[in-house]
């Protein structure tokens, strides 16, 4: 068995990948001590947008069954709310009650879930495990305006948004917490004159491995570091077919002795492109390449809890995970 590089990289072919290994990549199988991954493992965040709850970060110096748990655990493990049960009176619009109840269910709710607990399946809810919505709307046309019936602009509550969901406090909710939707614009219905919704709204605490509306991301990615190489130099216009190959910002056209030279500017926004490989005149003198131990995760949360936080409590339920695996391993009798 050849001796494998320190810079472990899958290499992108034409057709296939080409995996060049190296003891790292064996994920456990050497003789590495847990001391030894520590001190090669670090996060480095690159980004957080506050405004849009995006946040983009780097995990460098561990295989893929780490990464994936994380990813995993965003997804599915880390409890939120949202609406789990609706008491319906009246709906006369078009939309089945079912339906309706469903679309209810998938608008994101702004709170933070740490502050309540799981309620029970037997259990009348409470201030400590409930959150309650009122959605009392009926539409009707505007008063003076003779517009049909179809325009909804002559009409008073022709589109149910979430932002039409009242919150009503239980006991001293209301003193404690401000509780409403993400966001107000997300549509629920569309009502003509004389329809009418009528209905009570309860939220509750769960985990997404229950049901994906209790999931507290929309995104919870990740990909391999890409890196870029050029093998010769790279001038004129092929330079230029270069840089039309890849994203906008990883080339850049410089001038070098009335030349213009391709230089490798941001590998990162690479997206395992391959398009130079249709070249003749490029295949041969680019490489692309991607990094088996660097991870680039992008999160973005569903409104309720910053995305930072969140990647906090993945590795925090991660923890406990492995807790309870070597607590079980060591009751064992073998």
């Amino acid at each position: 068995m050849k001796p494998h590089s320190e810079d472990s990289v899958y290499k992108l072919k034409q057709f296939s990948v080409w995996d060049e290994g190296s003891s790292s990549s064996l994920y456990g199988a050497n003789e590495e001590t847990v001391e030894d991954l520590m001190n090669k493992f670090k996060i480095t965040i690159i980004n957080i947008d506050e405004e849009n709850m995006e946040m983009e970060f780097d995990m460098i110096g561990i295989g893929p069954p780490i990464a994936n748990a994380i990813r995993r655990i965003l997804l599915a493990e880390i409890p939120t709310m949202a609406i789990d049960k609706v008491h319906i009176y009246n709906n006369t619009t078009v939309i089945p009650d079912e339906v309706l109840a469903h679309r209810l269910g998938l608008i994101p709710i702004k709170v933070d879930p740490r502050l309540f607990v799981s309620k029970g399946n037997d259990e009348e809810g409470t201030e400590e495990d409930t959150i309650q919505f009122e959605l009392k709307v009926k539409c009707r046309k505007v008063m003076g305006k003779n517009i049909p019936e179809a325009d909804e602009n002559s009409c008073i509550h022709s589109k149910v948004k979430s932002g039409d969901l009242k919150y009503v406090p239980i006991g001293n909710q209301k003193e404690l917490y401000k509780i409403r939707p993400v966001h107000d614009d997300i549509l629920i219905s569309v009502m003509r004159p004389g329809h009418e919704i009528d209905l009570n709204a309860f939220c509750y605490k769960n985990i997404g491995r229950e049901h994906a509306k209790f999931s507290p991301v929309v995104v919870a990615t990740y990909r391999l570091l890409p890196q870029l190489r050029l093998l010769d130099e790279i001038s004129g216009e092929r330079a230029h077919t270069l840089a039309k190959c890849f994203p906008p910002g990883v080339i850049k056209i410089s001038k070098k002795r009335d030349k213009e030279i391709a230089k490798v500017a941001d590998p990162r926004k690479i997206k395992c492109s391959r398009n130079f490989m249709l070249h003749d005149e490029l295949k041969d003198d680019v490489e692309v390449c991607t990094k088996k131990d660097h991870y680039i995760f992008t999160v973005e949360s569903a409104g309720a809890v910053p995305p930072e936080e969140l990647v906090l409590e993945s590795i925090n339920v991660l923890r406990e995970k492995c807790r309870f695996f070597l607590s079980e391993l060591k009751g064992l009798k073998v």
